[in-house]
């Protein structure tokens, strides 16, 4: 049915028939969560058996002679560091690990510029201006860190096309030198899912910055969450390299969405002299890592090849959640008419535009029918989406029973808002 074709007579009609079906899912109390991009149960019981290769005392001596167990080792285990360097390929001495959060290797790399400054240019805490570009809808923590620092963010919104408006980038980071930085999560975009292109890539590597210390935050979360296929991404590393800009990416990774999301290893990339800078700092804060769940990791993931055959069994369990997401999405609407959603190769989420001024009526609704999403405005900056019409969807949690429950509430309340303003 198209919606927006309807007379408001005939939307009036459909409106009592919506909000009828709508007060019965009210009444079924239920209490479903669908705001987080987390793995499910069975996910996380695919690693149950991770420690199980740690259970005698040798088994903690790392290949450089050094014990897991005791202080040290301030980049990580020099094993794992060369796994990460062949799946992302890099060199190893360009991979820094920490702990299970990646997102603490970016809040540190922003605090540490914000005090200390980057490469002999001044500490960004004590210039008039910060300000960071922020794609969107993106990654609401990314945000959240620079809102917690004070630093300005520029909206800019993807191309209808789903991919990066390049132009619009390279002319702000070309001409304002308070631009310090830039967020991407550049494969499996969160939570368009987008991939971004090589051309696309090369710009970033390329394009000229007007301030010396600019920086792209790289958070390649997504890199081998493939679910319907594999979409390549070109490598940055290697890209600003060529175009003699060297220091320009901080990337970032982790296994959160692979192995334990509480209890996981997280990757930094970038060059040697970023690492060397970033550990002059890092060694204040902390002796080390946890390199026994690092060693649990190496002995666990083994080669890239054994990571994508683990990735491809996360991938037998939810898929089967997106195509049911896709299914009803597909039966209730035609897709660009009142609601439009993208139809991502892989990653965690769904984003969905609804009709403009709808999404936190939507979120509304849901929750007082007993189902959580993400807040409305919460893939922008300051949580505003001035159009009020994104809404992220996660489906990888909830069975697959709750997730049907959580996605009919959900219909029903586009339905019922759409309908709402169709029939004035």
């Amino acid at each position: 049915m198209k919606y927006l074709s309807l007379t408001k007579e005939e939307a009036a009609e459909l409106y009592e028939k919506e909000l009828h079906t709508y007060k019965k899912y009210q009444a079924e109390k239920l209490a479903l969560d669908m705001s987080r991009g987390k793995p499910c149960k069975e996910q996380l019981d695919m690693t149950s058996g991770i420690f199980d290769a740690l259970s005698s005392k040798s088994d903690f001596i790392l290949e450089n002679g050094m014990d897991a167990r005791n202080y040290g080792g301030l980049d990580g285990i020099p094993e794992l560091r060369r796994l990460f360097g062949q799946l992302f390929d890099v060199n190893e001495f360009k991979v820094l690990l920490g702990d299970n959060s990646s997102l603490s290797l970016m809040y540190t790399a922003v605090q540490q510029a914000m005090q200390f400054g980057i490469s002999g240019e001044p500490a960004w805490n004590k210039l008039p201006v910060i300000k960071f570009i922020c794609l969107t809808p993106g990654y609401d923590r990314h945000f959240a860190i620079c809102e917690h620092f004070g630093i300005d963010m520029i909206s800019v919104p993807f191309k209808s096309d789903g991919n990066v408006d390049m132009d619009i980038v390279e002319g702000l980071v070309e001409s304002d030198s308070t631009i310090k930085g830039i967020w991407c999560v550049p494969k499996y975009s969160n939570p368009t899912g987008v991939t971004y292109n090589d051309d696309t890539v090369i710009r970033f590597a390329k394009m000229k910055a007007a301030a010396r210390d600019f920086r792209i935050f790289w958070d390649n979360a997504y890199a081998v969450h493939n679910i319907y296929g594999d979409t390549p991404l070109k490598n940055i590393m290697a890209e600003c390299e060529a175009a003699g800009n060297p220091d320009r990416v901080y990337m970032f990774a982790s296994t959160s969405k692979i192995t334990f999301s509480g209890a996981g290893v997280s990757v930094m990339i970038s060059s040697e002299k970023n690492l060397k800078e970033f550990k002059s700092h890092l060694q204040f804060e902390t002796i080390g890592p946890n390199k026994v769940v690092q060693l649990a990791h190496f002995k666990y993931l083994k080669s890239v090849e054994n990571i994508y055959k683990i990735m491809s069994k996360h991938a037998e369990i939810i898929r089967p959640k997106f195509d049911m997401v896709f299914k009803i999405l597909e039966t209730e609407f035609e897709n660009g008419d009142i609601i439009k959603w993208t139809k991502p190769v892989g990653g965690y989420f769904i984003s969905v535009d609804i009709l403009k001024g709808s999404a936190k009526e939507v979120v509304d609704l849901a929750a007082k029918a007993g189902v959580k999403f993400t807040g409305a405005g919460a893939t922008y900056p300051l949580k505003n989406d001035d159009r009020d019409r994104n809404i992220r969807l996660a489906p990888t949690y909830p069975p697959v029973q709750e997730l049907e429950e959580a996605m009919e509430v959900f219909v029903s309340a586009v339905k019922l808002s759409a309908l709402g303003v169709l029939k004035g």
